[in-house]
């Protein structure tokens, strides 16, 4: 099982493939087996990096209080110690926002990037037309805070799939390896939510990235992730937007065809 120790925690990875190195960074309750659907395709042209983040799965859970920052300094710190840098950098929700956070100060080490729905609701916070949808999402991650804080993983894993991730009734549907998978993760969600800058990004910081980058959404998201990728096109120099149809939050899962279209198409047009 390989491991790397990086920035004092322990991280699982695994790397398949030959040619350029493209690292996957994935969200919240999950871990780098959500890329399974994926990793085959993207393995036939490029070499493919998945890990489990800190505080997730496989890796090492520390004590106390973390950020995003140390994810970012962890992404950056594992593509270094296996030579994986620059890297092409595909991030899907947390795993997004993880990358663009680490693209805002490191923009050097990204060959190129490629971005799913961060939920940086912070980008969009002054705009009133949201302030609506926002109040909802919010009320509703609380809601799944408070089942954690209670101590009820499971009930706060089926929340959060149901009420904000995925819609009413797919907690249902998941299979049951998947489930456990969330229930395990439920305690780095909680510390997530409690870093303060979990939902915001230095977006002057992203004007430095020359790379080429991608930001995507689905149609059966959220509208507010719409308008997120939006605001985070006009920071990101020559960034393109990609609506993805049929496709919700986790479009590498859901419709994994379309999603590795997606990111070869990218990656063979880009510059």
């Amino acid at each position: 099982m390989p491991r790397a120790k990086v920035n004092g925690v322990t991280l699982h990875y695994d790397i398949v493939g030959s040619g350029e190195p493209l690292v996957l960074v994935h969200g919240s309750w999950t871990d780098g087996h959500t890329w399974g659907l994926v990793v085959p395709a993207l393995a036939e042209r490029y070499q493919v990096l998945t890990y489990d983040r800190r505080g997730h799965t496989r890796s090492e859970r520390p004590s106390g209080q973390g950020s995003r920052r140390e994810d970012e300094d962890d992404l950056a710190s594992l593509m270094g110690m296996l030579d994986a840098g620059p890297a092409h950098v595909a991030g899907s929700s947390f795993g997004g926002s993880t990358a663009l956070g680490l693209a805002s100060r490191h923009p050097e080490l990204f060959r190129s990037l490629i971005v799913h729905e961060p939920p940086l609701m912070g980008v969009v916070a002054d705009d009133p037309a949201l302030a609506p949808a926002m109040q909802e999402t919010g009320r509703r991650i609380a809601g799944v805070l408070e089942a954690l804080r209670a101590g009820d993983a499971e009930g706060g894993a089926h929340k959060f799939v149901d009420e904000v991730a995925l819609g009413p009734g797919m907690w249902d549907r998941l299979p049951e390896d998947q489930k456990q998978m969330c229930i395990g993760n439920a305690p780095t969600f909680l510390d997530e939510q409690a870093d303060p800058g979990w939902s915001v990004v230095d977006l002057d910081g992203l004007g430095g990235l020359s790379a080429p980058a991608l930001l995507t959404h689905g149609t059966v998201s959220p509208s507010w992730f719409a308008v997120i990728i939006e605001r985070l096109a006009r920071a990101v120099p020559g960034a393109r937007v990609r609506t993805l149809e049929g496709a919700g939050h986790v479009p590498h899962e859901t419709n994994p065809d379309d999603y590795v279209a997606s990111v070869l198409g990218f990656l063979t047009d880009r510059g």
